[in-house]
C-alpha cells in the first residue's frame, strides 16, 4: 500500500526479492496539470510494469473494501505513504500485520512531513523506521531502524529519495526476521515523541523576521514543494537556494541589499540571507545576480513576507 515516489522502491524491492505481491493498493487517480487530466500515482505506474493487480478504494472503511482485501488472503501488508489511515479490520487482516516505512527515527516526527521537519530543525541525523502499525498515528512498536546523516546540501526532494531506498532495503531485510520470530517489536517511548503537521502552500511564504540560518533550512525543507517564496511586482519570486551570512546590514527586514563579491542578500531578523538562485513567476531558474540586473528598483526594496 503506497502512493508517491517514496513508496516505489519498496514495491520494486519486494517484487525483485521474490515475494508474491498479491495486490497493490494506491490512491485513486487525481486530476493534474493544466488540462486537469486524471493521472496515475507513481506506485500505480510501477505496479503496471510488473503486471500487478492494482486496487484503488475510495476508503478502506467500506465493508466491500475490507471484503476485497480479505479475499486476497495477504500474509503481510507493507505500507509506505499510502495516504489513508488503516482501520482495525484492515490492520488485523494479515497474520503478520502491517509493516510501515516511516522516514524518521521514531518516536521523533510522527506525522505526515517528517523529512522537511528534520531539515527545518537543523538535525544532523534522521533516518527510517520499520514499525508495526497499530490504531494510533505512528505509535506502533519498532522492528528496525537506520540512521542517516542530513547533509548541508540536502533538500526534502533529495533526502526523500535517499530514505526511500534505505527504507525499502530495511523492509525486505526485516520481513524474513519478523515472520520467523527473530525480530522482537520494541515499544516507542511516547514521552519522547514529537509531531509534525501537513505542510500547506501558505507555509512557503517567507517570514523575513526569522534568522538567516533558520530561513536557509526552511528553503531546503520546502524544496521542491511548496517552495519558499516572496513576491515582487505582484508576481511570485521563489527562492531556490540561499546561504546565511553574518553581514551587519541595517534596514527593515526583507530589504534587498548588495553585498561584496556581487552577491545579493536580504536583511532578516538575524543576519543577512544571501540569495544564490531563484525563479521569477513565468521564468526559468537563474542566479540572483542575473535576476537583479534585469529588475530596476529591486535593490533597496522591501520584499513582502509573513
Amino acid at each position: 500500500m503506497g502512493t508517491p515516489d517514496f513508496a516505489v522502491p519498496a514495491l520494486e524491492y519486494l517484487v525483485t526479492s521474490d515475494y508474491q505481491v498479491v495486490g497493490v493498493y494506491t490512491r485513486q487517480d487525481k486530476a493534474a496539470g493544466r488540462g486537469q487530466l486524471l493521472a496515475a500515482s507513481p506506485v500505480k505506474k510501477a505496479a503496471a510494469k510488473f503486471n500487478l493487480p492494482v486496487i484503488q478504494p475510495h476508503t478502506l472503511k467500506a465493508p466491500e473494501a475490507v471484503a476485497e482485501l480479505t479475499a486476497l488472503r495477504p500474509d503481510l501488508i507493507a505500507v509506505a505513504a499510502f495516504g489513508q489511515i488503516l482501520p482495525l479490520q484492515v490492520l488485523n487482516t494479515p497474520r503478520f500485520g502491517c509493516l510501515n516505512i516511516h522516514p524518521s527515527l521514531l518516536p521523533l516526527y510522527r506525522g505526515v512531513s517528517p523529512i522537511p521537519a528534520a531539515i527545518m530543525a537543523g538535525d544532523e541525523f534522521t533516518g527510517v523506521s520499520i514499525m508495526l502499525l497499530d490504531a494510533g498515528t505512528d505509535t506502533g512498536p519498532i522492528l528496525s531502524q537506520a540512521q542517516v546523516p542530513v547533509l548541508p546540501a540536502d533538500i526534502t526532494g533529495s533526502l526523500t529519495h535517499k530514505l526511500s531506498l534505505i527504507g525499502a532495503q530495511l523492509l525486505v531485510d526485516a520481513i524474513p526476521r519478523w515472520t520467523s520470530g527473530q525480530l522482537k517489536p520494541r515499544p516507542q517511548d511516547n514521552a519522547a515523541a514529537t509531531y509534525c503537521r501537513k505542510l500547506t502552500k501558505e507555509d512557503g511564504l517567507i517570514d523575513w523576521q526569522l534568522p538567516a540560518a533558520v530561513l536557509e533550512r526552511r528553503i531546503r525543507a520546502l524544496s521542491p514543494w511548496p517552495g519558499a517564496f516572496t513576491t515582487w511586482q505582484g508576481k511570485q519570486l521563489k527562492i531556490l537556494s540561499a546561504k546565511p551570512a553574518a553581514a551587519s546590514e541595517t534596514g527593515e527586514t526583507g530589504t534587498m541589499v548588495a553585498l561584496r563579491n556581487r552577491e545579493v542578500g536580504v536583511v532578516t531578523g538575524d543576519g543577512v540571507l544571501v540569495i544564490t538562485s531563484l525563479q521569477f513567476e513565468g521564468k526559468k531558474a537563474m542566479t540572483a545576480a542575473e535576476f537583479v540586473r534585469g529588475q530596476r528598483g529591486l535593490m533597496g526594496a522591501v520584499l513582502p513576507g509573513r
